[in-house]
């Protein structure tokens, strides 16, 4: 992705409609209540444009059921944005008018302190309006708010409760979901709703973390996927600021773009003291791009802008290739997962591009449920053609194979490169059958020049790609992992998703490369020896 913003514009499901007056009323709820800290302490709730959209979107989209269409909302904003005023004030909507018979509303964090925050600022809010404040009762020692007319609760919940089970919640806020490095609590809390309510909300707030083996890496990946376009989810609702990676960073106009709150609760000249003091401390520069830019900090890095892929979507005609000489990649996938093939054609002039063209399966009998699993519109793909199956529900290898031997009699396949450790079968069945058959180690040696080739193609717009979206979404889900002498190697972006064409692309292009000119070794940029096994 490109952008610096992302709130979502439409994602009402088929069957869905807006309802304006379930909309109004729950922002004119809001705005009777008032502001709890600061300058605006004791001042009606006036919503920013972007706090009213959610809202909005979330209160007044409703299935043909009447019910709420979005169930999950992940909000994900830089420090001093009014998260936590936002959450609160959702959370008595929640409790007091959401018309819930005994409605159980929960704040949620790592520990007792961190669930107290927005349980305090509502706590605040409450006793600021006197009609709340008659209807109900604060009991303080227990942190809870009873809702009189109705029964209902809120209290705030740490995760030492998450063992405990019998939750009924109709509403959950989890404050900071980046810090919740084990996934009990949260998990427990959404299979709680659901069950037992007929419309319950699960409201996600925080910035971004430090770690992406955590439940809100994968919240803030399916995110941007759902933007993107990449999966479908209509009851979960993305709205994410941020800026990205490459964006610089001591840039105003960037702070601006990534903030939709600068201006209205943080000030641009405190932004401009924070820089000033990253500039020369590493330390503070990674707590400037995490806290203000909303910039996931860790181990592994994006490696390109999807910007840059998108701007080498240069037609390709598979008949316009016959008879020309290309390179295969295959990565084979375990019995029910993706298989990716892919061709890459070496330009026939000096200055050319490489063509490259794709082709992935999956069992047939796995698709529908990999589309409620995992989000993905593989059936979409499927049936523009984009994906292929074989039947049943592992994968038949021998329709791979028959698929390479009849794309050799109208394409010159020199080698196919292949990760031996899991297609060694395979590729010793084409050997026999007289193909050329090389493994490729998923190893720095052996990938670190392909992804400097590859890089270099793309920056210099010589890759043709034909804008395959499957290719392009396995392209958006590569990271990269780099070494003490900056050589890379791709690693998937989140655990669920997959990279599997980019890795048959990158094997192809190797060996592609390597028949042009011998590709360089990591081991050519100096700083380290031979590593002996």
């Amino acid at each position: 992705m490109s952008g610096y913003v992302y709130t979502p514009t439409e994602f009402m499901a088929e069957n869905s409609y807006y309802d304006k007056a379930a909309a109004d009323r729950a922002v004119n709820f809001i705005q009777k209540l008032c502001h709890t800290k600061g300058e605006w302490a004791g001042q009606r709730f006036r919503l920013m444009h972007w706090q009213e959209k959610i809202v909005r979107d979330v209160f007044g989209t409703k299935r043909a059921d009447g019910r709420r269409q979005f169930r999950t909302i992940y909000c994900e904003l830089p420090k001093k944005s009014g998260k936590s005023e936002l959450a609160a004030a959702i959370a008595l909507y929640c409790l007091c008018a959401d018309n819930e018979p005994k409605a159980e509303v929960y704040s949620a964090g790592v520990e007792l302190n961190q669930a107290r925050i927005v349980f305090n600022v509502a706590v605040d809010m409450m006793a600021q309006w006197p009609v709340l404040s008659r209807r109900c009762k604060l009991y303080k020692s227990a942190k809870e708010i009873h809702y009189l007319p109705l029964g209902g609760v809120y209290k705030a919940l740490s995760a030492d409760a998450a063992g405990k089970h019998g939750f009924s919640p109709s509403c959950v806020v989890v404050d900071e979901v980046h810090a919740h490095k084990d996934r009990t609590l949260i998990d427990n809390l959404l299979r709680g709703s659901g069950r037992a309510r007929r419309q319950p909300l699960f409201f996600c707030i925080t910035t971004a973390g430090d770690s992406r083996e955590t439940i809100c890496w994968e919240m803030h990946s399916k995110a941007l996927d759902i933007i993107a376009g990449n999966l479908s989810d209509p009851s979960f609702y993305p709205c994410v600021y941020y800026a990205p990676d490459d964006a610089d960073w001591t840039d105003p106009a960037v702070w601006a773009k990534a903030n939709p709150s600068l201006g209205i609760i943080a000030t641009l000249e405190d932004f401009h003291i924070d820089c000033e003091s990253a500039k020369s401390n590493p330390a503070e520069e990674q707590k400037f791009r995490q806290l203000t830019l909303n910039q996931w900090l860790g181990s592994t890095t994006k490696w390109l802008p999807t910007a840059v892929w998108d701007a080498c979507d240069f037609p390709v005609d598979p008949e316009a290739l016959y008879g020309r000489k290309c390179y295969a990649g295959v990565d084979l996938s375990s019995t029910t997962d993706i298989t990716a093939l892919v061709l890459v054609f070496p330009p026939v002039k000096e200055d050319g591009r490489y063509d490259i063209l794709p082709f992935f399966w999956l069992p047939e009998d796995t698709i529908p449920l990999r589309v409620r699993r995992d989000h993905v519109q593989y059936d979409v793909w499927k049936a523009r053609g984009l994906f292929y199956t074989t039947p049943g529900d592992v994968i038949d290898t021998r329709f791979i194979r028959k698929t390479i031997e009849g794309l050799s009699e109208v394409y010159g396949i020199e080698e196919i490169a292949f990760d031996p450790w899991k297609a060694t079968h395979i590729m010793q069945e084409l050997d026999d059958e007289g193909f050329t058959v090389f493994p490729i180690r998923q190893g720095m040696k052996s990938l670190a020049p392909a992804m400097d080739e590859l890089e270099r193609l793309l920056l210099k717009k010589q890759l043709a790609h034909g804008g395959n979206p499957v290719l392009r979404w396995m392209f958006d889900n590569m990271n990269v992992k780099a070494d003490e002498n900056g050589n890379v190697r791709p690693v998937k972006d989140k655990k669920s998703e997959k990279i599997d064409g980019m890795l048959a692309l990158i094997m192809a292009l190797y060996r592609a490369v390597m028949s042009i000119g011998e590709a360089p070794s990591v081991y050519d940029k100096g700083g380290r020896g031979l590593i002996v096994f």
